[in-house]
């Protein structure tokens, strides 16, 4: 991969060796550190450069350039960033209030020209980053001239009369020098010497995640499990990253997140992997900060628009059980809305209504005597049984991060042949006092040929 820097007076190109070989931290919240290398030939003083292979997700104001010698002193004088990308609407808008051709097609006639000028492109910008900056206001107003997507009806004349519709292909002459064709920063830079240097770019950008599933198969007659774990990452950030190095931060950072919907290392604390190939995991991890950040050990090309899955666990040999648990009590929210606390307490009614259902857990210790010890990142698990030769889907339910030496136990669905019966014998509340004195009555049904072990939960009224 190119990158290509263009400016009036300067044309750099950036070295393919640096420019092939990006380096990603992607997190699981929906957006991802950058980390680049542009190639500049900088002047004494002032140098232009514009940059034209970012996301079109950038935060700008998170872009740090710098020379990581330490060797020249750079200083960004000022920064601009256009994600306007030509399209027919933006041409349309650069060419309000002139008249361009319009080639018309009509069935089998012949294609033929006519003249037409723009009254009104019905192109309006308005980005994420706009909208959340100035306020609803803003982007209400926003969207009442452009439409959902930014777009709304054009206005062309043509033979002195208006029309909301464009009479043909519209044909434009050639680009102004103020269009692009890919999101590009334009940059004022100041060095304190002439000379060529490999800058290290880092920004944040939207528009790319990950997250972790699991595959857990149990054999027909057994609670022993295999686990096999995969990172799936999804890059929505407008660029494609070649043989990108790439970083998986699993943890609960905290982000601003709009109302719309550099380089650091830390002190290696401890390591892990899981493998039972040769080779060693494709997936490494280690402690860092307050989160868990996973490597994985070989450059991948993320293609935009693409989603990419890696393995990073495959074990086998967890000890796990089958855990039956009874919550009987079961309140319809719906019925009792409105109601105050106070109303509540008084009401008989209210905590008396049971539930049948006996809920089916599986449980498993996230440890190394266990095949695992590895921290696990929040995803969702699947699980698999075997009938015969065969796999069955059992259920899935999400896990959260998830350390080292836990206990997981996820809810995997309710048993067929268990129920549980709730039955509140005597309530005594005095509400003067404060107290309350209630007795509850389980039972418990097994049609199964074996016998299980149930565990019972009741609630402190």
């Amino acid at each position: 991969m190119k990158t290509t820097l263009l400016s009036t007076t300067l044309l750099l190109t950036a070295l393919t060796a640096f420019a092939a070989e990006p380096s990603l931290t992607i997190y699981n919240q929906n957006f991802a550190v950058v980390r680049d290398t542009v190639s500049l030939d900088l002047k004494s003083g002032v140098t232009d450069i514009n940059f034209s292979n970012t996301t079109s997700h950038l935060e700008p104001d998170s872009v740090i350039l710098r020379d990581p010698s330490s060797k020249i002193t750079l200083q960004i004088l000022e920064q601009n960033y256009r994600n306007d990308p030509v399209s027919q609407e933006l041409l349309l808008s650069i060419f309000e209030g002139k008249t361009i051709d319009f080639v018309v097609r009509t069935g089998n006639q012949p294609d033929h020209t006519v003249q037409g000028k723009i009254i009104r492109s019905g192109y309006v910008t308005h980005s994420q980053q706009a909208m959340q900056r100035y306020g609803q206001q803003y982007a209400q107003v926003q969207m009442g001239y452009g439409g959902n997507n930014g777009v709304s009806q054009p206005i062309i004349e043509v033979d002195g009369k208006l029309q909301f519709t464009l009479p043909g292909q519209p044909l434009f002459p050639s680009l102004g020098d103020d269009t692009i064709l890919k999101p590009m920063i334009a940059w004022k830079l100041e060095s304190s010497q002439a000379g060529k240097l490999d800058a290290e770019l880092s920004y944040i950008t939207g528009g790319m995640s990950w997250e972790a599933d699991y595959n857990v198969v149990a054999p027909e007659n057994s609670d022993i499990l295999d686990i096999i774990g995969w990172v799936t990452m999804d890059n929505q950030s407008g660029k494609t990253f070649e043989n990108a190095h790439i970083k998986l931060m699993a943890g609960d950072v905290n982000k601003i997140q709009p109302q719309y919907g550099g380089q650091v290392e830390g002190m290696l604390m401890d390591r892990a992997s899981i493998s039972n190939g040769r080779g060693g995991s494709p997936v490494t991890e280690k402690t860092f900060d307050e989160y868990h950040l996973y490597t994985l050990q070989r450059p991948a090309t993320l293609h935009d628009h693409e989603t990419k899955q890696v393995e990073f666990i495959r074990a086998s040999g967890i000890k796990s059980e089958k855990i039956y648990v009874y919550d009987g009590l079961r309140i319809d929210w719906n019925r009792w809305r409105g109601n105050g606390l106070s109303n509540l307490r008084r009401n008989e009614e209210f905590g008396a209504e049971s539930d049948t259902k006996v809920a089916v857990m599986r449980e498993f210790k996230n440890s190394e005597a266990n095949h695992l010890g590895m921290p696990l990142p929040k995803g969702r698990v699947r699980f698999y049984k075997q009938d015969g030769k065969q796999i069955e889907f059992t259920g899935e339910n999400v896990i959260d991060h998830t350390p080292k030496d836990e206990t997981i136990r996820i809810y995997t669905g309710n048993a067929f042949d268990i129920t549980g019966e709730r039955r509140r014998t005597d309530l005594k509340i005095d509400n003067s006092d404060h107290w309350a004195d209630e007795s509850i009555e389980i039972k418990l049904r097994n049609h199964k040929k074996e016998t299980v072990e149930i565990r019972v939960v009741e609630h402190l009224y």
